[in-house]
């Protein structure tokens, strides 16, 4: 992931800069993986206002990522890589065998039609992790065979 320094040509620019979208391959989210942000608008349990200048606004969305990792031994394809304005790290849209579609944090060097699995004993390629289960999670840019 590449970043964008910006020249100072306003005190705002100054010292600025951003993460490029060059790898992301999509701008909308899938509508299943997605739920409305509750707000308060400055309100208690009570129903008072008790922060003034609170509410109105765009509606926001939270992404619900796979965090557990819990599909032991399923390999996934990558669909696509998109943006997460909740978190600074991309979010990648994998696809498992039975057509059901998760949210992942893209680790870096992650394309479009890599193959990411979670597994015990599964081979750790250029990307290693695991998920809060135990389970190590492995990618590769070629299908899963096996033992490699």
């Amino acid at each position: 992931m590449s970043i964008q320094i910006y020249n100072p040509t306003t005190p705002g620019r100054r010292q600025t800069s951003v993460n490029k979208s060059e790898e992301i391959t999509r701008r909308e989210p899938e509508k299943k993986l997605v739920m409305i942000k509750k707000r308060t608008g400055g309100r208690n349990n009570q129903g008072k206002i008790t922060v003034f200048h609170r509410g109105g606004g765009e509606r926001r969305y939270i992404r619900i990522l796979d965090s557990k990792r819990e599909r032991y031994d399923l390999p996934a394809v990558v669909v696509a890589i998109e943006y997460d304005p909740n978190r600074s790290a991309n979010i990648a849209l994998v696809e498992y065998g039975d057509k059901e579609r998760r949210y992942i944090i893209s680790p870096v060097g992650l394309k479009v039609g890599d193959t990411v699995i979670t597994a015990e004993k599964a081979e750790l390629r250029d990307f290693s992790g695991s998920g809060f289960g135990g389970g190590r999670s492995s990618y590769s840019s070629s299908e899963f065979g096996g033992e490699k």
